[in-house]
């Protein structure tokens, strides 16, 4: 559609530039507004419809009364869980495991796509990022049962920790175990799918870049410090960014089918905590409390960290 129609069509709009400009851009990019639907549909029923229902952290929540006839106890439920022994318990376990894959598990995505980003050979190439995919896409229950046969009593992981001085039981019976057992599993069943952003970061680079560092007599080893790192560092503040507000969200999948009451001590997360109390213990309004508040924390890292990076660099996420 030319300009002289578009000027036509949001002639009706008066003198409202924004609602022309909106109006204009709606048409120009059609399609891709059409592409946009579904995943618009898919937030809006499955992530903000059921915000409506954290309410119910503020009430003494009964099924036969519903949500709005439910009596306000106000925040009876926080002061519950801010003076129960497990708060800190699990706020610890959540904070430490977040931590640890925040420094182990966050770089080396980075690390293997600088490295197979300088790799030749394309079949080597495609060889290893196959590798590395694959346990990506076997299922968490899965890997939690491989994870159970390699350190139970006669599983290989735990002959090799024996031999090393271990007592022969199973790895997953000592809570001391348990956050590098997971930690492991994480790093093994998602280094290869997270690099694959970076890979794609990597290709937008301007390759005239490289022949003016090797012309300036730079090594593979600088032309990666100093302009393969630098071209890839908008996209890993702004994933650091998105990591650290989804601290407190530790998947609470693998940690249910591999914790056990033995290693709750260092196992237990605010994310199982509140599965064991909303839906085998039944106290609804406790465990939505829970989350709750696990939510405006991870908010707030999520804005910390986004006025952080905006403040010491040009990236970041608004």
């Amino acid at each position: 559609m030319n300009k002289p129609a578009l000027s036509a069509v949001a002639a009706p709009y008066g003198k409202s530039a924004l609602l022309r400009k909106l109006y204009r851009d709606l048409l120009l990019n059609k399609y891709l507004y059409i592409m946009m639907i579904p995943v618009v549909v898919f937030y809006a029923v499955f992530h903000y419809a059921p915000m409506y229902g954290a309410v119910i952290a503020f009430k003494d929540y009964s099924p036969m009364k519903g949500i709005m006839a439910s009596d306000w106890v106000g925040f009876r439920e926080f002061e519950a869980f801010f003076s129960t022994y497990y708060f800190w318990r699990i706020l610890k376990n959540t904070v430490l495991i977040s931590l640890y894959s925040l420094l182990f598990e966050f770089p080396l995505p980075i690390l293997l796509a600088l490295m197979i980003n300088e790799v030749r050979s394309k079949l080597f190439k495609k060889a290893v990022q196959t590798l590395t995919y694959m346990p990506y896409f076997i299922s968490t229950i899965v890997i939690a049962g491989i994870i159970r046969d390699f350190t139970g009593s006669n599983g290989v992981i735990n002959a090799a920790y024996s031999f090393f001085g271990g007592d022969g039981t199973s790895m997953l019976q000592h809570p001391e175990l348990f956050r590098p057992i997971y930690i492991f599993s994480e790093i093994w069943q998602k280094i290869g799918w997270e690099s694959i952003i970076y890979l794609a970061a990597l290709t937008g680079i301007d390759q005239e870049q490289y022949e003016a560092a090797r012309m300036d007599g730079a090594s593979r080893l600088r032309q990666m410090w100093h302009v393969t790192l630098p071209g890839i560092t908008p996209t890993i503040v702004i994933l650091l960014i998105l990591r650290v507000g989804n601290m407190l969200n530790v998947g609470f999948e693998k940690i249910i089918l591999l914790y056990n009451p033995m290693t709750y001590e260092t196992a237990d997360v605010i994310s199982s905590f509140v599965y064991r109390k909303g839906l085998l213990e039944f106290s609804w309004s406790y465990s939505t409390a829970v989350g709750l508040f696990n939510s405006v924390i991870n908010l707030t890292l999520l804005v910390t960290a986004n006025w952080i990076t905006r403040r010491v660099s040009e990236n970041s996420l608004w």
